[in-house]
């Protein structure tokens, strides 16, 4: 296999002690992988006078994908080059149950299922300003419950919904149900009932797109219908869409069914690029403990290698995850166990 290359970020905070291990864990597998660290950051601006320097910004156009850690700021200005400026349009967040995550759910066997989060589009394009600024268009709609002359000050934030962006999510989510073991569903959720022209595309061009795949089973719930969905019986999801700010959320919540945001990977896909991060923050409040859960970044990484095509050592990842939370001796301090960041990828490693 021709040799990859990948950019790595460390993050910030306690993101760099679960990421240092985890790439230490992915060169122990002997892999076809160069790895390559690029300045970010205040130590970009000390050595080139820029947060997000060119060098940085072409060791990223010439990696196959980059693995991100998380960020608190310093990195953000790459991160919003991998989103928009390489147009990963699609963030996939699995949610997978396995024996010894510490899930709050009495009944959490069974539970698989993605969410794919439209993650370019809706309220995150950043189209925000004060409301005096838009009182000269006075635009009122057929649509509107209010003008907006008739407001006082405050903040306007535009939320758009484009036909391209959603068909190209929705297709995604149906192109992966139909890759998935299992019952071949996807679900699509927006808030639909309230806003008619944008969730409403949404929803309505998922049914458009649901004729051209027959074989997989399509739904669609409002989104506080879904939540309750999700919560009280999430082993009926499979592959789940929806714009970015629901996404975004939902994701999130999805993973405290599991138990945590520590067990949630993530990836970020385009059409001719990814990166992976894990779904966590930087926990600046346990930085330096080494306590920090390694699972999210590990099984981001399984999901990074599969899509670099090592698709026997992703495999090979996530058995070792799924085999150390089976032996309970090596349980994370956030799943109820003792074990340091350290001793739990000591752990992975002694399964390859």
């Amino acid at each position: 296999m021709q040799r990859k290359r990948v950019t790595v970020f460390n993050g910030d905070d306690a993101s760099p002690e679960v990421m240092k291990p985890t790439v230490d864990l992915l060169k122990k597998l002997e892999l076809a992988i160069d790895f390559e660290f690029p300045l970010i950051g205040e130590a970009a601006e000390k050595a080139y006078g820029k947060m997000l320097p060119d060098e940085t910004i072409a060791s990223i156009d010439a990696a196959d994908a980059t693995f991100f850690g998380s960020t608190s700021g310093q990195s953000t200005a790459a991160l919003f080059y991998l989103r928009w400026g390489k147009q990963t349009y699609a963030n996939v967040r699995p949610c997978q149950w396995i024996p010894g995550y510490k899930s709050p759910m009495a009944n959490p066997q069974g539970i698989d299922f993605i969410i794919v989060r439209e993650n370019l589009e809706d309220l995150y394009l950043g189209l925000e300003g004060n409301i005096e600024d838009l009182h000269a268009l006075n635009f009122y709609s057929k649509h509107a419950r209010s003008s907006l002359s008739d407001l006082g000050a405050g903040r306007y934030a535009i939320k758009a919904i484009t036909e391209s962006g959603s068909e190209r999510i929705i297709r995604y989510a149906f192109e992966l149900a139909s890759k998935r073991a299992g019952g071949k569903k996807v679900t699509l959720t927006s808030k639909y009932n309230m806003l008619s022209q944008v969730d409403g595309l949404f929803r309505d061009i998922g049914l458009q797109m649901s004729s051209s795949y027959p074989d997989i089973e399509f739904e669609t719930f409002i989104i506080d219908d879904f939540l309750c969905r999700m919560i009280s019986n999430p082993q009926a999801l499979d592959v789940v869409v929806m714009p970015n700010l629901y996404g975004d959320i939902m994701s999130d919540g999805a993973a405290g069914l599991i138990g945590g945001l520590g067990l949630a990977p993530s990836g970020c896909y385009g059409d001719d690029y990814a990166y992976f991060e894990s779904a966590h923050g930087t926990a600046p409040d346990i930085a330096g403990l080494n306590i920090i859960n390694p699972t999210a970044t590990i099984l981001s990484a399984a999901m990074m290698l599969e899509y670099l095509d090592f698709n026997q050592h992703s495999k090979t990842l996530q058995q070792a995850v799924i085999q150390v939370y089976a032996q309970g001796k090596f349980i994370p301090v956030d799943q109820g166990g003792n074990a340091s960041t350290t001793s739990f990828c000591n752990a992975i490693a002694n399964c390859f």
